[in-house]
């Protein structure tokens, strides 16, 4: 084999301009691909962190069944028991992936300054969650507030996304009324203080959302339960396992419960991964298509310069199968000097990226935040082995016809 290799070796350099050329096509679409699938990578991370972190619904959300369909009118049928959420907590306290269970709230109605009035929409919270989900969260793609946390001490401090303050007009510090029905239908309204201004996670929320303590929550819609109860858990991968557990636990104990995942909620990121799925497929074809042309165009040119040599090679006795493992080894160089060249550009564009720190606002996001490039050796390895495949079988393409000439036609070509 190593003789093979060197004898492919000393080809390529013959033609060196040439088998240059076709290095520097293989290597800019490994490149290509790899960079654009740390690309994808990143907006995979980037969405299911937001997903699970940024909107504090955690990986698992207990909720009463068919809350997520049924008419919202049947507001006190909705809501879980004081039991049921002690019951709840007690089954998660022996399940070592969970980190955190907490109530939630969600709520709307009319949010007034005095003289504007506009509909919000509002997640009640314990305020000790936050730190929490900000801890765990591996990345930081949502700046921080301005202004002070929501706090348990002063229940009346809310939240306000941006849009909904630069329409009401309200700063840090602003008082507020907010006006909505109870469990029972009542009406009710509540005075508040707006503590921190945020962007929400999303834009086509971001002028009517409020987050508020879980207190003020229950005040102000006049109970004692919750709308849903957040799990989150320590590693994402534990997602189904918990929740069949937690499943068997509500069976056998008769809970009129359900469990959903965070990406069963989360319908942006199923979209946005099956978008990058299909481009990054298309970009995939798109450039393996180029590199087994560009290989075969050199191979073929190398066939047609060697015709000669070829039939000199077989006159003394090489096998048709010993020329196409020849055409093969060149291939196999040419891909190797490919996949070499392109890990030097990959790795050129991810330091660029990491020293230049740029920034982008994705659709749907109020805020800019970092661009960054994964690093995947899964998408790196399955380069690399459809590379090296892929320019082999080009190879043989025309190392086929080499082999199967007539040997007496190939030593009289000119």
């Amino acid at each position: 084999m190593k003789a093979w290799l060197t004898i492919a070796l000393r080809n390529i350099i013959k033609n060196i301009r040439r088998s240059l050329f076709t290095i520097l096509a293989i290597s800019l679409g490994f490149a290509a691909v790899n960079l654009f699938g740390g690309f994808t990578a990143y907006m995979y991370e980037a969405n299911r962190e937001g997903s699970i972190y940024t909107s504090l619904i955690g990986h698992l959300v207990v909720v009463r069944k068919g809350f997520f369909e049924k008419d919202r009118k049947e507001t006190k049928q909705l809501l879980m028991t004081p039991q049921e959420i002690e019951t709840i907590r007690n089954y998660c306290t022996d399940i070592r992936e969970i980190i955190l269970v907490e109530p939630q709230m969600r709520l709307n109605g009319l949010i007034t300054d005095g003289k504007v009035s506009t509909i919000f929409i509002a997640q009640g919270i314990v305020p000790s969650v936050q730190e929490i989900f900000a801890r765990e969260t591996r990345m930081k793609i949502m700046e921080p507030y301005e202004g002070n946390a929501i706090s348990a001490d002063n229940i009346h401090g809310i939240g306000v996304s941006k849009g909904l303050a630069k329409f009401l007009k309200l700063d840090l510090g602003s008082e507020a009324v907010i006006m909505g029905t109870t469990a029972d239908g009542q009406m009710n309204a509540v005075d508040v203080v707006v503590y921190n201004l945020f962007n929400a996670p999303s834009a086509a929320i971001n002028d009517r959302f409020i987050k508020m303590p879980f207190e003020l929550a229950k005040q102000f819609f006049d109970t004692d339960g919750a709308h849903t109860i957040s799990i989150l858990l320590k590693n994402t991968k534990d997602t189904e396992k918990v929740r069949n557990m937690l499943r068997h636990q509500f069976v056998q104990q008769g809970l009129d419960l359900e469990i959903k995942t965070w990406n069963e909620l989360s319908e942006w990121y199923t979209k946005v991964k099956d978008m990058f799925d299909i481009i990054f497929l298309f970009l995939f074809v798109i450039v393996f298509i180029i590199v087994i042309m560009s290989v075969i165009n050199t191979m073929s040119m190398a066939v047609l310069e060697r015709t000669r040599e070829i039939g000199t090679l077989r006159a003394l006795g090489l096998k048709r199968s010993g020329v196409m493992v020849l055409f093969a080894a060149e291939g196999c160089l040419l891909g190797m000097g490919g996949i070499l060249g392109g890990c030097v550009i990959s790795l050129m564009g991810w330091w660029s990226i990491y020293f230049l720190e740029p920034t982008w606002t994705p659709p749907g996001i109020t805020a800019r935040i970092p661009l960054r490039l994964q690093f995947s050796p899964e998408y790196m390895a399955y380069s690399l082995v459809f590379l090296i495949l892929l320019c082999v079988i080009a190879s043989l393409i025309p190392a086929r016809k080499a082999a199967y000439q007539n040997v007496v036609d190939a030593l009289g070509h000119v």
